[in-house]
């Protein structure tokens, strides 16, 4: 069987592009896949939120094939991708006539969309859920949205992979780079790493971090990652300024990897979320790091033994500060939480395994 693939690749400085490599890597044992083929005996598209994706939807669109939702919520691309009668006609498709002013209300206030509650409720997703023989997920949240919008789709939901490292940095090298950092060896590493948009909550990771030190917390905080926008990092200035917070952007993969081992426990939480499962969850749970999400239905599916849940809302700072307390003073709970969540993505997320699942799919379309 010929696959044809469409999505990004690397060097794109997306977590999308990062999973496509690999599962291309997964898939090329068990059939001919051929990126960017115009004919192929079934189609895999990967897509985002973003512009990146711009291409791939539209042919996803005019040559129906399996689709893969990295993320469930795509009112952002309408945003970036159409004008403003296109994207109304666009939300009108979805939600019906009545809620044509609502969509005129939600351009005009579009500048507020990255943080905004109220445009992570409308995925729009009807076009593409309907049009193709399949669409991938890989969470029950996302699930359920790919549903709502179209209850006759065909929604496959299939584990995000993970793919450790070719060659993980070696215990001399990860104490090097700490000490870089200038800690003591008791002091706790907490990392944000990734795409640094609105969702990711930096404001109150900032604040629970400076409680935590308040509180006689010994540790860093590491933001790793390039902004969304530079008016959010422009408005986090004083708080990446805090005692204890070091800031790096983007860097090559073999540095990220480093940074992670460096790392005694991630910090990943989504609110609003956008039906996503997290890249840096995964590798973070796969390397035996514990990680800091948010309690949500994209997260139900990771074992409440192998990381640490975070409530959305008003509770969501002070748990965050009591969460690192209670990492920094008992390690090995830490610890503990680790190997079961290297463990669970180990058991549920081998590229082999789930390569063979998309196969699977692929076939039957």
């Amino acid at each position: 069987m010929k696959v044809g693939y469409h999505a990004p690749l690397p060097p794109a400085h997306t977590g999308v592009a990062d999973y496509a490599a690999a599962l291309l890597r997964g898939l090329r044992p068990l059939a001919e896949v051929a990126p960017g083929a115009d004919r192929a005996d079934a189609h895999l598209y990967q897509l985002g939120n973003n512009q990146l994706h711009r291409d791939i939807y539209r042919r996803a669109l005019a040559q129906p094939g399996v689709v893969v939702l990295h993320d469930a919520v795509l009112h952002h691309f309408y945003l970036g991708a159409l004008g403003e009668q296109e994207y109304v006609e666009e939300f009108v498709y979805n939600y019906g006539e009545w809620s044509r002013d609502l969509a005129g209300e939600l351009w005009r206030q579009r500048a507020r969309s990255g943080g905004d509650a109220q445009y992570f409720e409308y995925a729009m997703l009807r076009r593409i859920a309907e049009v193709s023989r399949a669409v991938v997920v890989h969470n029950p949240g996302a699930a359920a949205m790919v549903r709502r919008h179209a209850p006759r789709a065909c929604v496959v939901e299939i584990p995000h992979l993970f793919e450790p490292p070719a060659v993980p940095p070696r215990e001399s090298e990860v104490l090097v780079q700490r000490g870089r950092w200038g800690i003591g060896p008791r002091a706790c590493v907490f990392g944000v790493f990734g795409h640094l948009r609105e969702t990711k909550r930096l404001p109150a990771v900032l604040r629970a971090f400076a409680r935590f030190r308040c509180a006689g917390g010994d540790g860093l905080l590491l933001v790793a990652g390039a902004f969304a926008s530079s008016d959010l990092e422009r408005v986090l200035g004083p708080l990446l300024d805090s005692p204890g917070v070091r800031r790096i952007g983007y860097v090559p993969e073999r540095e990220f990897w480093l940074n992670a081992y460096a790392t005694d426990a991630c910090i990943n939480l989504r609110y609003p979320a956008a039906g996503e499962t997290s890249g840096i969850t995964v590798r973070f749970m796969g390397i035996g790091r514990p990680v800091m999400v948010t309690g949500s239905a994209e997260t139900a599916a990771l074992p409440e033994i192998a990381c640490l849940r975070v409530d959305a809302g008003p509770a969501e700072e002070e748990m965050l500060a009591s969460y690192m307390l209670w990492l920094c003073r008992f390690p090995e709970a830490g610890r503990e939480i680790g190997r079961r969540a290297a463990a669970h993505i180990a058991s549920e997320h081998a590229p082999a395994a789930v390569a063979r699942r998309y196969l699977e799919v692929l076939s039957r379309v």
